[in-house]
């Protein structure tokens, strides 16, 4: 297990995937070290000098016009952490927790938060030795930071709150002494640098950005699947026809079902069986690419987050603090709406070709891919599944970052609500696998009902794969079990695996 040394520059997607799920091991540079102990000198200047800067010697929000004696400066930022930990709802993920974490310290190693390097090596600690707080799902507005569930991240470090150690849940401080990590007092500007940021919604909303990257390939095997068991036209792929409408997108998904396909017998040329296919197959570049467009689009605004500063007040190398707004999470919130809608397409249109192989009434298969019909329903009710899941899709689709409500006494006028776009986006793209993996069952179900006919490179590997965990459906039985193995290999990356190792998709 390799380490992940960290500065706040250069922190890629796949290192916070290797920390939040293969537990990699993180450590700051030393450059980083040095901007952190300098950022310190500063605030602690600041408080010797008994100056009133924002979040030092004042109090938080509509209380920023309180001075704090330096008596209580100390206190202040303990009841900062204990008066947020408010948040609701059933607790993230430890693989999501992992990654707030990482992106947090990778924020405070840019030396900019005024944050003591012991206690930030706290915090890698925790990470380090696998100390998870209990960070509740809802509770952030996505403005002043994720005030509430950083809050929540930070309980175990002062002794209180609840974490999970060694997969046993206790309470912080239990967990912080079994770890051998000691107890953080607070000190002035610690408790605000540690919880005035946007690594919620960026961790959470980062995680599916990686996941979504996954899915859009999986989108297009399940399409080229399809294709082949319909005995789709192959010239609605010719590169010439996406040369001329040169979005990226829709032409690396033309490319990719060409090369899934490559070699095929299913695959028909134009006025072979038809003259044209149906919109769900014929479109698959232009759907598909759209969504892989909107896609890099949210992964470079991700990539720019994971590697900011995103505190108030910002201490500046020169000594000056400047209290601004780089806590608001308007360009993550935004993104994660887009990418939430650019996901939802990919179900929408996944359901709408797996209408396309159960329905008799479109094709020349048995109705419901099923023998003796009418005694056995088949692929009858996975579609109706489907359905449920693509329908709610639109509704989480719904636009976080429309809507803003007024807090702290109207000091904090327009919020993002970038973490509900970020959990939406997360929730999206776990009903999305599901139905992809609907489609591909189905679409592997339809090609055994077809004889003397060859698979492309990339689709017979597709095939094989399904195969190895599920067989053809000859009478009823309980499709949940079948369908929880096709998503698992979603999940794994073994279909994108064992398919890429035949055909590289592009995306």
């Amino acid at each position: 297990m390799k380490t992940i040394f960290i500065n706040g520059q250069d922190l890629t997607l796949e290192q916070m995937v290797q920390v939040s799920r293969q537990y990699h091991q993180v450590a700051l540079e030393d450059a980083a070290k040095s901007r952190v102990l300098k950022s310190r000198e500063i605030v602690d200047g600041i408080v010797r000098e008994n100056k009133v800067v924002y979040g030092i010697t004042t109090g938080f929000g509509i209380f920023s016009q309180v001075n704090i004696s330096a008596d209580d400066c100390k206190k202040l930022q303990r009841n900062l952490i204990l008066s947020h930990a408010c948040g609701a709802g059933k607790f993230l993920p430890t693989d999501v927790v992992r990654a707030i974490m990482l992106l947090r310290a990778n924020a405070l190693s840019k030396g900019f938060s005024g944050i003591r390097l012991s206690t930030l090596e706290t915090l890698i600690d925790m990470l380090n030795k696998e100390v998870h707080p209990l960070i509740p799902e809802k509770g952030s507005l996505g403005a002043s930071g994720d005030l509430v569930p950083l809050a929540h991240m930070i309980l175990p470090m002062i002794g209180e709150g609840k974490a999970e150690y060694k997969g046993k849940v206790m309470p912080g401080a239990e967990a912080m002494k079994l770890a051998g990590i000691p107890i953080v007092e607070l000190v002035e500007k610690e408790g605000l640098a540690l919880i005035n940021g946007t690594q919620a919604m960026t961790g959470i909303g980062a995680l599916a950005v990686y996941d979504a990257i996954e899915l859009v390939k999986t989108s297009d095997i399940a399409s080229a699947l399809t294709i082949e068991a319909l005995r789709g036209i192959k010239d609605a792929f010719d590169p010439r026809t996406h040369m001329i409408r040169p979005h990226k997108g829709q032409a690396a998904t033309a490319e990719n079902i060409l090369g899934l396909t490559e070699n095929s017998t299913f695959v028909t040329r134009q006025g072979e069986l038809r003259v044209q296919d149906a919109y769900s197959l014929r479109c698959v570049p232009q759907v598909h690419g759209a969504s892989k467009d909107a896609l890099r689009s949210v992964e470079e605004k991700v990539l720019i987050e994971i590697n900011s500063v995103t505190d108030n007040p910002i201490v500046l190398e020169s000594g000056e603090v400047i209290s601004g707004g780089n806590f608001h999470g308007q360009p993550m919130a935004l993104s994660f709406d887009y990418l939430g809608i650019a996901m939802a397409e990919l179900a929408n249109v996944s359901e709408r070709r797996l209408e396309r192989l159960i329905n008799s009434q479109l094709n020349d298969l048995p109705a419901f891919l099923v023998d003796d019909g009418g005694l056995h329903s088949g692929f009858m009710i996975t579609q109706y599944a489907a359905a449920s899941l693509v329908s709610e899709n639109k509704v989480l689709a719904h636009p976080a970052s429309v809507d803003s409500i007024p807090s702290s006494a109207n000091q904090e006028d327009h919020v993002s609500m970038g973490t509900i776009a970020a959990r939406k986006s997360r929730e999206i793209i776990e009903n999305a696998k599901r139905v992809l993996a609907t489609e591909i069952m189905a679409a592997c179900q339809a090609i055994d009902f077809r004889e003397g006919f060859e698979l492309g490179k990339g689709t017979a590997a597709a095939y094989r794969t399904v195969r190895e965990v599920v067989d053809f459906v000859s009478e009823d039985r309980i499709m949940y079990d079948d369908l929880e193995k096709i998503t698992e290999l979603i999940t794994s990356s073994k279909l994108v695996g064992n398919v890429e190792r035949e055909v590289k998709l592009s995306y």
